[in-house]
């Protein structure tokens, strides 16, 4: 892993020079597991709740998950969140026993500015395929899919495809869905689609949501935030 100690200018320089590392490209291998990975903390405190989840795919039953607790030391960047984010995850990646074939994390994957968001970061600090869910944009533009399950449009920066919108829900608003690395759109909407069971979010991410939540509160319980 690089230094994660640097300035938001540095952390800009690092993200260019990752951008070489990235690799966007069908993936071909089976998927047996997939992994789910979020973060939580309280407003103002600088202690992060990680956790990562581990499913059977694409039944989405639980197999494994573990949780860390971890001080954030870089401040809050929007387009640098991988710099604040990553090190507690990665806390908790050291403690999981069963490695997926994919992770999915709460963020984008080259849907980003300079195409490094959490999920392309992750896969090329840990060398493993990616994949961004996010929900909300933070860059390009859209049109919006139509209103059932599955629909998708193209999430664009001028010509570029950087992302796809997916519906997951009718008459819910849409997650944003982008290869982090080693994935391509094509790749990343075929694993996502059977991850979606009745929420707006789907399994993996929705269900490290729950967990770092409830590590969270069980650990501040009777603590002023």
């Amino acid at each position: 892993m690089h230094n994660w100690e640097i300035s938001p200018k540095q952390a800009v320089q690092e993200q260019k020079g990752l951008q070489e590392k990235l690799r966007i490209q069908s993936f071909q291998q089976e998927v047996k597991l997939v992994g789910g990975a979020d973060i939580s903390y309280n407003r103002f405190s600088s202690t992060a709740y990680a956790g990562i989840v581990i499913l059977r795919f694409p039944e989405m039953e639980i197999i494994e998950k573990q949780t860390a607790v971890a001080t954030m030391h870089f401040p809050y960047v929007p387009g640098l969140l991988s710099f604040r984010e990553i090190p507690p995850i990665a806390e908790a990646w050291k403690k999981i026993k069963t490695r997926p074939d994919v992770m999915v994390l709460d963020g984008h994957g080259m849907a980003h500015p300079r195409r490094m968001g959490i999920a392309s970061h992750f896969g090329i600090v840990f060398q493993i395929p990616t994949i961004g869910c996010a929900k909300k944009v933070l860059t390009g533009s859209f049109d919006m899919p139509e209103n059932q399950k599955g629909d998708t449009s193209p999430l664009m920066d001028k010509e570029e495809q950087i992302g796809t919108v997916l519906r997951t829900k009718p008459n819910v608003k849409p997650v944003f869905i982008s290869p982090g690395h080693l994935m391509d759109f094509k790749s990343a909407i075929d694993i996502i689609k059977p991850c979606i069971k009745g929420y707006r979010i789907p399994e993996p991410t929705r269900q490290a949501h729950l967990l770092v939540n409830e590590a969270r509160i069980k650990n501040t319980k009777g603590h002023t935030s």
